[in-house]
């Protein structure tokens, strides 16, 4: 039987491929580490990872025990969390997490919905940033988060599209494109792209901030940001730009940025997603309201266009 140390350091590590990491997260030192993971190896009988002073990476035999363990212990943990919550009597709560103002409202228009259909179920609603949102989601932080398309995480299941709202460039408003009506994806040659944390997914950064246009010409990368409040100041400065939903008019409003539209950029879509292990039919339920929600509120999809 393995010890439930053994199988942390081994599942850690295989996704770390770092020791001093993998101590760091598990809260032991990097001896303690090595000591247990040569203990599995000795209890296996063969080297689970290939080690030297440049990299760590699993073998072909440590591969598969990380393929057979991860679903397993993945349900475990979500078979403990439903007992704990349900024994706390918290089952009724749900963590919903969303980024920016339009999804906060939606979301508080949900929750009531939510409440009223559900007695004795209530919605509780955190703000994240754009960094941090998967990690928290699957840290247990939150049960539930809305994000916009791409969406391509392992692992999760997602709901139907609440609301799409036309994409934007930000720009400051003493930018030469800030006198522009509309721009088009191949104007983002003319300005700096920010950045945003390397904890938000590459294929993310690739769709929001690309490298090219659409024809192959180079865009210029700009600072990097960790929320949003951070990336206005820094397009209100004249640092760089960033690409936005249309809510962006009606909830951050500046007179030292300008929102100018694509005429060529398909809309973003906003989804809620969840881990697939931590299904249940109060996470149907809320997806529910939160649809009904979306389409009683006309009136704000109109002002933002879409």
């Amino acid at each position: 039987m393995l010890e439930r140390l053994e199988i942390e350091a081994f599942l850690t590590l295989a996704e770390e491929l770092h020791f001093g990491r993998t101590a760091d997260r598990l809260h032991v030192t990097t001896g303690r580490i090595s000591q247990t993971i040569k203990k599995l190896e000795r209890r296996i009988g063969a080297p689970l990872f290939e080690r030297n002073s440049r990299r760590v990476r699993l073998t072909p035999i440590g591969q598969r025990l990380h393929d057979d363990l991860r679903p397993a212990c993945q349900q475990i943990e979500a078979g403990l969390r439903k007992a704990a919550e349900a024994a706390r009597g918290s089952h009724s709560v749900l963590r919903v997490g969303f980024v920016g103002a339009a999804a906060g409202q939606l979301m508080a228009q949900a929750a009531q919905l939510f409440a009223e259909r559900h007695p004795g179920c209530r919605a509780r609603l955190r703000e994240l940033q754009i960094a941090d949102g998967f990690p928290r989601l699957r840290a247990g932080d939150v049960d539930l988060l809305i994000v916009t398309r791409p969406h391509q995480e392992p692992g999760m299941a997602n709901g139907p599209v609440l609301f799409s709202e036309p994409r934007m460039l930000a720009v400051s408003s003493r930018h030469p494109l800030a006198r522009r009506r509309t721009v088009s994806l191949e104007d983002l040659t003319a300005v700096r792209l920010l950045q945003v944390a390397q904890t938000v997914p590459g294929y993310w950064r690739t769709e929001r901030t690309p490298a090219l246009t659409p024809d192959g010409h180079p865009v210029e990368v700009g600072p990097g940001f960790e929320t949003f409040q951070e990336a206005l100041t820094l397009i209100g400065a004249d640092q760089g730009a960033f690409v936005v939903g249309a809510q962006a008019t009606r909830y951050y409003a500046r007179s030292d940025i300008a929102y100018i539209p694509f005429s060529d950029a398909p809309p973003l879509e906003w989804i809620p997603t969840w881990l697939a292990t931590n299904t249940t039919t109060t996470i149907h339920s809320f997806n529910r309201a939160a649809q009904d929600a979306a389409s009683r509120d006309g009136e704000a999809v109109d002002d933002m266009g879409v």
